[in-house]
């Protein structure tokens, strides 16, 4: 199978980079800010509730953006993207299926089983289906399904995350799917989307890197948090959500907890995240992934991306500079 972002899209883009979807933090202020910033903003459906809310974010980012479009024909104006739980024990599957059809966005993503009938959905009105995937098995069923696009969340990724090297992630996947490729894991700056693109990615997709953006739904407490940890603050546990997913050991030491005597939780139930005791926890205690210590202050959405259009511009620029060396070299 061959895919690839529509041409149209690309030129909207400043910087090949989906502002990834996260849970509680993600919210219409920051999916409209980065797609008006050039970056493809993304959110998760369940940050959304009840129903109604959904459909008022969906109709809201769709007119904000086509307004935009209006009002300044030749600007960079990015696709914006929705996360979709499609786990079995999701009860709001089919609900959101229906705001799907009805505000049909350019990109669907989806997490935690398999993608088939969200793809059937999509591919209707035209739109792209990404899948994330966490291992090279998953990858492979995801392709089989028909999806768009592979969203390889590697080891270092912030929440769920998986446990496989990102160079290696993509060159497994790459024997087999010459599809979009998404990179997920440790991705903070613009000289890592420039390595993910030289590794064989498509796109970049970061999320820790937007926490602190002043549009994200975090509050300041963990914007700092964010700001003061590297690498060392994190921890994979699978103590909350019965999966393994990285977190920041100051949130869970301030909840009275100790990281390193964390039990496993071991009904996995995504249908939870309904529920006000598992959202409690997820707001107390913070994920990040292992490029936290590359963050350095809390800033809006534009000006983080303007950073990391300066960071990817120079390592373009250093990049291009050796080739032209190593070219003298050779022909010598």
């Amino acid at each position: 199978m061959t895919s690839s972002l529509p041409e149209q899209w690309w030129n909207q883009l400043t910087l090949p980079v989906i502002s990834a979807p996260m849970f509680l933090i993600s919210g219409p202020e920051l999916v409209k800010e980065c797609c008006l910033n050039g970056v493809i903003g993304s959110f998760p459906a369940p940050n959304a509730r009840p129903i109604e809310v959904l459909d008022q974010w969906m109709g809201d980012i769709n007119d904000t953006l086509f307004a935009a479009k209006d009002k300044e024909p030749g600007s960079k104006i990015a696709p914006w993207a929705m996360n979709m739980v499609v786990h079995r024990t999701y009860s709001r599957l089919e609900e959101e299926l229906e705001l799907v059809k009805k505000h049909q966005p350019p990109i669907v993503i989806t997490s935690l089983g398999s993608p088939k009938h969200v793809v059937d959905v999509v591919h209707t009105y035209g739109g792209l289906v990404f899948s994330d995937v966490s291992s090279v098995d998953f990858a492979k069923k995801a392709a089989e399904s028909g999806v768009d696009g592979l969203i390889l969340v590697a080891a270092g990724a912030g929440g769920h995350a998986g446990d496989i090297n990102s160079f290696a992630f993509v060159d497994s996947v790459r024997t087999f799917w010459d599809g979009i490729i998404l990179l997920a894991g440790s991705i903070s700056t613009g000289h890592s989307i420039l390595a993910a693109q030289a590794a064989g990615a498509d796109l970049a997709y970061m999320g820790t890197r937007f926490i602190v953006a002043k549009e994200s739904r975090a509050n300041d407490e963990y914007r700092e948090m964010l700001v003061d940890s590297d690498h060392d603050d994190i921890i994979l546990t699978d103590a909350f959500s019965g999966v393994n997913c990285n977190l920041l050991k100051p949130s869970i030491r301030k909840e009275g907890l100790d990281p390193e005597k964390l039990s496993k939780k071991e009904k996995v139930d995504f249908d939870s995240m309904s529920k006000s005791s598992e959202s409690k926890a997820w707001r107390d205690i913070w994920s990040a992934g292992h490029g936290v210590g590359a963050i350095k202050k809390i800033d809006t959405a534009a000006g983080i991306i303007k950073q990391l259009e300066k960071e990817y511009q120079e390592s373009l620029n250093k990049l291009t500079g050796q080739a032209e060396k190593l070219k003298g070299i050779i022909s010598k």
